[in-house]
């Protein structure tokens, strides 16, 4: 896992992950993968597509548990 990614999920962090954090995360994560700080100009879409996916199912995953002692949160 890298390093910058934080947990972003209670009690760790004890509010919601705001979209910034869980941006960033997603950010991260592409990067490492990609193995691209900042991609060519030829790849950004791709890169940012993948950023914008990777955030979306981060949130939704957030949104799904259930973490022991509190009761899921409510999409909104």
């Amino acid at each position: 896992m890298c390093r910058s990614i934080k947990t972003l999920r209670p009690p760790v962090l004890p509010d919601e992950a705001t979209e910034d954090e869980i941006r960033a995360a997603a950010l991260q994560y592409v990067r490492k993968v990609s193995g691209f700080r900042a991609p060519a100009a030829h790849n950004r879409e791709v890169f940012d597509r993948a950023v914008d996916v990777i955030a979306q199912a981060t949130a939704e995953l957030l949104d799904g548990l259930e973490v022991r002692g509190q009761a899921a949160r409510q999409a909104g």
